[in-house]
């Protein structure tokens, strides 16, 4: 009796050091995966953890950032978007279309292309709700009239607007030693994240992933959240592309944005949004944003061939998509 009275005892004593642990790990695992990939890069590489490399990094990943914030939102509604290197491309060339025109200000041009990522983001939202065909078919189908429309337009060429400081310093100035493009990067997360959390829109974009049905008896207008979540992505990308633009003051009709859309969708699994519906956080998208940055880093860092680039970011989709089949 007494040898069982201690076990019961200690089981108690375990059992809440277990059970925080489990909740830890639930809630910031991604925070943790962060913390060990980030000590293993830079034992790896001591040039890794220099400030400069950081903020390198940081810069670099903060276009896909943008787009991935508003994937994050589509996604948890149940939706995808495969449309936003192509939608990104497209606006990008609107802006330095308009910004090589000395007779147009800057930040006129940049808020035409921003509109003009938000009405595209719309599009694909109405076709979606009102046609009802799968977000798959219908993102897939704008982008690639998006990119073919803009290939057109350029002769499949590369332009360049005016290289003058008022634009290129959006994309390559810094405060301080953070970079801009992290700025409005942490902003913007900041932004969404409380929006996400603690608005009413937030938690009926949750409704609409988790339960469609059930929303829509609960009174949601679950078609409008739909479109207003692809237009939030439409104002990320018009955000994305003007820092993307930016930095070179250039816009090709081929690669500009290529592949952007996959990367987005990588970084937001990563950061344990479930593509089923109903979950994710945009702290998580932050954290695996930069995780796939770093990993990218590390790979030119230790003249891995950049042609493996692509399996080692499905690997680490089907990863994400393995924890969070063992978690459900």
């Amino acid at each position: 009796m007494k040898l069982t009275a201690e076990t019961e005892t200690g089981a108690a004593q375990v059992n809440p050091m277990i059970r925080f642990i489990k909740f830890m790990w639930a809630e910031h695992s991604i925070v943790f995966v962060f913390i060990i990939i980030f000590s293993t890069c830079s034992f790896l590489a001591p040039r890794f953890a220099t400030i400069n490399n950081i903020m390198a990094i940081s810069r670099n990943s903060s276009i896909v950032g943008m787009i991935a914030l508003g994937m994050t939102f589509v996604i948890i509604t149940g939706g995808i978007d495969l449309s936003c290197g192509h939608l990104l491309a497209c606006c990008g060339a609107v802006l330095i279309i308009l910004q090589g025109n000395e007779n147009i200000p800057i930040p006129v041009a940049i808020l035409v292309c921003v509109l003009l990522a938000v009405f595209l983001g719309t599009i694909n939202g109405l076709i979606i709700t009102k046609v009802h065909l799968p977000p798959f078919i219908v993102t897939l189908a704008v982008g690639t009239i998006a990119r073919s429309v803009t290939m057109h337009r350029l002769r499949g060429a590369t332009i360049t607007g005016r290289n003058i400081p008022q634009f290129t310093t959006i994309g390559n100035g810094s405060v301080g030693f953070i970079p801009i493009p992290l700025i409005i990067f942490i902003v913007s997360a900041v932004i969404l994240g409380c929006v996400l959390a603690y608005s009413k829109f937030g938690l009926y974009i949750y409704a609409v992933g988790g339960n469609e049905n059930a929303a829509k008896y609960s009174g949601i207008r679950t078609n409008r959240i739909k479109v207003y979540a692809y237009m939030l992505t439409g104002l990320c990308i018009g955000i994305a592309a003007t820092i993307d633009m930016s930095r070179m003051a250039a816009v090709s009709a081929t690669t500009s944005g290529s592949a952007y859309e996959f990367d987005a969708i990588t970084a937001v699994i990563v950061g344990g949004t479930s593509l089923a519906g109903g979950r994710g956080r945009i702290l998580g998208t932050f954290i695996g944003v930069f995780i796939l940055g770093i990993v990218s880093n590390m790979m030119v860092m230790l003249n891995i061939s950049p042609y493996l680039s692509g399996a080692v970011k499905g690997g680490v989709i089907l990863t994400a998509v393995l924890l969070q089949k063992q978690e459900r």
